[in-house]
C-alpha cells in the first residue's frame, strides 16, 4: 500500500483482551514495514493473551523455526515511527527494550510454539486478516497509485513553490529561457517589449545592428528611464533617428555609442539583469529566436565594449 510513511497503521479500534478479539481488531494493527505487512510482538501477544516477553521468549527457543523473512527486529527509527502512526503504542516511545514484527508466516509458526487451542484460533484469525488485507490492497491497487501519484505532484509542486519564495526572498529569482519560432515576430518584439517596460533604473543594449525598429521597441520604457545603444558604426541616418526621438520624448533620454571592441552577440541588460539575444532585437521573430536571462552581472558584458 503506497503511503505517505513508510509505516501506516489502519485506524480502527484496538483491544488488549484476547477473548474479544475480531478481523478488524487484527486488521488494524496489520503495519507496513519494509513493504510488507506486519503485526509488532506487542499487539501479538494482546492478541495470543500473554506478556509481550514470554511471546519473544517462546520465539527464542524456538529461534530455528523464525528466519529473518518471518520475524525482524525494528530498529530505533522504525520503532518510533510505528509509535507516531500508531496511538495505541504510545506507550512503546521510551522502550528500553527491543520490539520484533512478525510476517504472515511468522504468525503461522507462532501457533506451534506457543501450543494452545486459543494459539491456534488466533493464529488462523491473524493469518484470515492478512488475506483479507492483501484483498483489500489488490482491489484498491489503482487507486492507491493514483494517491501516490497526486501525492508526488503535490510534493512537486509544493517544492517549486518553496524554491520560487526562497529566491524572491533572496532576490535572485531568474525567468527561463524564452525561444519564439520563425514568423512569431508579434510575439518576440512583444516580449521585448514588456522587458524593456519594466526597467526601473536603465535600459543597455549591445547589438551591431539597428534600424529604427530597434529605437521603436525602446521606446517602451517608462519616463525617466534612459537607455544606451553599443554597437558597432553609426550612420547618419541613425544619428538623425536619435536627435528626432530625444527631441519627441525628452524624458527618455535615448544614447548610441560606437563600441571600443567588436562584439559578436547581442546583450540587452534590463536594470542590472543581462540578457543574452539569439539575434539583433530588430529581427526578433524572423527566423527563430532565443532570448536567455544569463544570471551573471551586467558588468561581464560592460567592460568588453
Amino acid at each position: 500500500m503506497a503511503m505517505k510513511n513508510e509505516i501506516t497503521q489502519h485506524p480502527t479500534e484496538v483491544v488488549t483482551n484476547c477473548d474479544h478479539i475480531t478481523p478488524q481488531h487484527v486488521q488494524s494493527c496489520i503495519l507496513s514495514v519494509r513493504g510488507q505487512q506486519v503485526v509488532i510482538d506487542r499487539d501479538l501477544a494482546a492478541f495470543y493473551g500473554v506478556e509481550t516477553k514470554v511471546l519473544n521468549q517462546a520465539v527464542k527457543r524456538n529461534i530455528n523455526r523464525f528466519p529473518e523473512r518471518y520475524r525482524f527486529q525494528l530498529t530505533k527509527e522504525e520503532l518510533q515511527e510505528v509509535v507516531t502512526n500508531c496511538d495505541h503504542l504510545l506507550s512503546l516511545k521510551f522502550s528500553p527494550t527491543p520490539h520484533y514484527v512478525f510476517t504472515e508466516e511468522g504468525v503461522a509458526q507462532l501457533s506451534s510454539v506457543l501450543r494452545s487451542d486459543k494459539a491456534v484460533e488466533v493464529s488462523i484469525m491473524i493469518m484470515d486478516a492478512f488475506v483479507a488485507m492483501r484483498r483489500f490492497l489488490s482491489a484498491n491497487a489503482g487507486m492507491f497509485q493514483r494517491i501516490e501519484l497526486l501525492e508526488k505532484r503535490q510534493l512537486a509542486t509544493d517544492q517549486k513553490i518553496e524554491d520560487v519564495l526562497d529566491c524572491l526572498e533572496q532576490g535572485t529569482l531568474r525567468e527561463k529561457a524564452h525561444i519564439f519560432s520563425a514568423g512569431q515576430i508579434y510575439d518576440a518584439k512583444a516580449f521585448i517589449t514588456e522587458l524593456i517596460a519594466r526597467a526601473t533604473t536603465r535600459v543597455i543594449l549591445v547589438d551591431g545592428y539597428i534600424n529604427a525598429t530597434t529605437i521603436n521597441l525602446l521606446e517602451a520604457r517608462a519616463e525617466g528611464i534612459p537607455a544606451t545603444i553599443y554597437t558597432g558604426s553609426i550612420g547618419s541616418s541613425i544619428h538623425t533617428l536619435v536627435e528626432q526621438f530625444n527631441t519627441q520624448y525628452p524624458t527618455k533620454p535615448l544614447v548610441i555609442h560606437k563600441w571600443q571592441t567588436a562584439q559578436h552577440d547581442r546583450w540587452l541588460i534590463i536594470d542590472s539583469e543581462l540578457w543574452h539575444c539569439g539575434a539583433s532585437i530588430k529581427d526578433a521573430g524572423l527566423r527563430t529566436f532565443g532570448i536567455d536571462p544569463i544570471g551573471l552581472s551586467a558588468d561581464v558584458v560592460l567592460s568588453q565594449v
